[in-house]
C-alpha cells in the first residue's frame, strides 16, 4: 500500500479532539477472544452475562475495517498460558491463584466438538472470537500479564513500525485494556480509548461501574476517549491508500 496522507487524521474525543498520522497509528484489541465473549468460554462457563462484552463486537468490526483501510497497523493480544502452565506465576502470586480459580487450564470441548482448555495456547478458547477474525498483516501476540507490554513482544513491534499513538479497543475496561493503556503512556504512546469498543462485567451493576471509573481516567490523565462513529468519520474522509 501506499503510505496513508500526511495531514493527520483528527477525532471528536475527549478532552478534546485527539489528532493522529494514521502511519503511526496502531488499534490495539486486547483479549476479544472466546474465552471472554463466547458460548463455552471461561466467562460463560462462570455464568457470566455475555451481552455487555458482545454489544461492543459490531462497532470494533467497523473500526477495524476502517483502520485496515486507511493503513493503520491492527494488533491483537491474547490472553493465555502454555500448555504446562509454567508462565501462570508462583504457586502463590495473584496471577496464579486468581486464574486458577476461573478454571485456567481446565479441559473443556469447543463447539466443533474439538477438545479445547480454559485460557490455554493454540486452542479455541483463546482464539479471537469469529466475527474480529484478524486479516492477512495483522499482528498477533501472546501475552501472560493483564498488561500487553509484560513480557511481550509488543513494545519492539510498536517501535519497529515507529507507531507512536494507539486506539484501544477490547475486554475488559478496567482490567486488561486500562492496564496495558497505562503502560502504553507510561511508554509516551498516545493513546486513544473507544468507549463503545471496550466493556467490562467486573461491577457491572454499581451505580458508577469500573467501566466509567476508567473512561473518566483515561480522558483526565491518561489519554482520550472517543466513539466508534467519531474515529471512523475521521477515517473515511481520509484518502485510500492504494495498492503500489
Amino acid at each position: 500500500m501506499q503510505s496513508p496522507p500526511d495531514r493527520p487524521v483528527c477525532v471528536e474525543a475527549k478532552p478534546e479532539p485527539a489528532a493522529f498520522d494514521p502511519a503511526q497509528t496502531a488499534v490495539i484489541v486486547v483479549d476479544m477472544q472466546n474465552d471472554f465473549g463466547s458460548e463455552g468460554g471461561m466467562m460463560a462457563r462462570a455464568g457470566i452475562d455475555l451481552s455487555g462484552v458482545r454489544a461492543t463486537i459490531e462497532p470494533t468490526a467497523r473500526v477495524l475495517a476502517a483502520a485496515r483501510q486507511a493503513g493503520i497497523t491492527v494488533v491483537y493480544l491474547k490472553m493465555a498460558f502454555q500448555p504446562d502452565l509454567s508462565d501462570l506465576g508462583d504457586p502463590d502470586s495473584v496471577n496464579s491463584v486468581r486464574h486458577l480459580r476461573f478454571g485456567v487450564g481446565q479441559s473443556t470441548t469447543a463447539p466443533d466438538g474439538t477438545p479445547s482448555r480454559v485460557l490455554v495456547r493454540d486452542t479455541w478458547n483463546t482464539d479471537i472470537v469469529m466475527e474480529l477474525a484478524p486479516a492477512p498483516g495483522d499482528v498477533i501476540l501472546y501475552k501472560n500479564r493483564f498488561s500487553g507490554f509484560y513480557n511481550t513482544e509488543l513494545d519492539d513491534v510498536l517501535q519497529a513500525r515507529s507507531i507512536n499513538s494507539l486506539i484501544f479497543t477490547g475486554w475488559t475496561t478496567s482490567i486488561c485494556v486500562e492496564s496495558t493503556l497505562r503502560d502504553a503512556m507510561f511508554r509516551d504512546y498516545r493513546c486513544l480509548l473507544l468507549e463503545d469498543c471496550v466493556a467490562e462485567v467486573v461491577g457491572a451493576d454499581l451505580p458508577r461501574s469500573n467501566h466509567d471509573a476508567t473512561l473518566l481516567a483515561v480522558q483526565a490523565l491518561f489519554g482520550w476517549v472517543a466513539d466508534s462513529a467519531a474515529l471512523v468519520t475521521a477515517l473515511e474522509g481520509q484518502p485510500v491508500p492504494i495498492p503500489s
